[in-house]
């Protein structure tokens, strides 16, 4: 666990395809809209690790829905960096 407090865990993602690869999570069970809608202390907490944790630059990212690459329900958002960053561009 890299973080905690009486709303929010931050841990390190199962997936480790960058160096920094930590999952924002509220301890209250919320769907990503519902955590979207009122982001105020996510989001602060979110910018925080990335400026402490990945300096050089670092990505916010959040999935909605099967469509967005959404694989679970609860509510997090990731926080990516480490390594320079490339540009997806689908197809």
């Amino acid at each position: 666990m890299w973080y905690q407090d009486e709303e929010f865990i931050v841990f390190r993602n199962q997936l480790r395809w960058l160096p920094v690869q930590l999952l924002l999570v509220p301890k209250k069970h919320m769907t990503q809209s519902e955590l979207w809608s009122d982001i105020g202390r996510a989001a602060e907490l979110a910018n925080s690790l990335g400026k402490k944790f990945a300096p050089n630059g670092y990505r916010l990212l959040s999935n909605f829905g099967q469509d967005g690459m959404q694989s679970q329900p609860h509510a997090h958002i990731h926080v990516l960096g480490g390594t320079q960053l490339g540009m997806y561009v689908g197809g």
